[in-house]
């Protein structure tokens, strides 16, 4: 059986890889700063699949143990990771200052989400519990290629805050790193979403579709097919790729 780790597997991009992962058969580790909440909230969704295949870590990635608290799980249920993906995000980072600044403690925090802990986590997985790590991936952003158009949004420094990039940027290079550091045995790949449909509204939608070749939005499953195939063997030969999957945005 192959055994993921997705990180962050409430949200939006999250929970659509823990149900696909879970229809084909893997067990899957998703971790949660509430694991009550977590079941409580997707218990409907979740009716039509195998939970004895899903496991919940219960964790605050800003912790000073939580990689320990991991790592702890994973050797208690003897659970030897093939794959990771790496998603986990905190909005609370995004936040600005009145004067459209951002704070340092905001900037440090969202750097370490995207950046410092998956790495962390990802050596400490390697070098502690799993022999048998296949693949790495990481969800990144097309605001991690390019830089963001003012014209998009009606609030434009709080909308689309300059860490966020600049964090996603620096995560796409650690994919590049860690690919050629943990070769030849480990692939590492990152894919950069576009902007997904349902965190806007019907006017920013128009606007985003008038700045995309595709004319659309990406809907929720559409995260799928490019993450399932990095995990497979399809993919076998790919290593330090950042596959953008964002409806040709990054191509004007």
């Amino acid at each position: 059986m192959k055994n993921i780790l997705i990180t962050g597997g409430s949200g939006k991009v999250g929970f659509q890889l823990v149900k696909h992962f879970l229809k084909k058969g893997f067990r899957v580790i998703t971790t949660s700063t509430d694991k009550q909440r977590f079941f409580t909230i997707k218990k409907k969704e979740l009716s039509d699949y195998n939970l004895e295949a899903l496991k919940v870590i219960e964790v605050n990635f800003n912790t000073e143990d939580a990689i320990d608290t991991i790592i702890e799980y994973l050797q208690v249920e003897a659970i030897v990771l093939t794959d990771m993906i790496h998603n986990a995000r905190s909005l609370n980072f995004l936040k600005i200052n009145e004067d459209k600044t951002i704070s340092s403690e905001n900037f440090s925090g969202e750097f370490y989400m995207d950046v410092v802990f998956p790495y962390r986590l990802s050596m400490a997985v390697k070098n502690q519990i799993s022999h048998n790590l296949e693949s790495i991936i990481f969800i990144s952003s097309m605001y991690g290629v390019v830089a963001p158009t003012p014209a998009l949004y009606d609030d434009f420094e709080n909308s689309s805050p300059i860490h966020y990039g600049v964090s996603k940027a620096a995560q796409i290079h650690l994919t590049k790193e860690l690919a050629v550091r943990l070769a030849p045995e480990i692939r590492v790949n990152c894919v950069s979403f576009g902007g997904i449909k349902g965190r806007a509204d019907e006017e920013f939608e128009n606007r985003y579709k008038n700045l995309n070749p595709q004319q659309r939005m990406l809907q929720e499953e559409d995260v799928i097919g490019p993450v399932d195939f990095l995990i497979s063997e399809n993919s076998k030969s790919m290593t330090g790729q950042n596959l953008k999957v964002d409806g040709g945005w990054t191509i004007w």
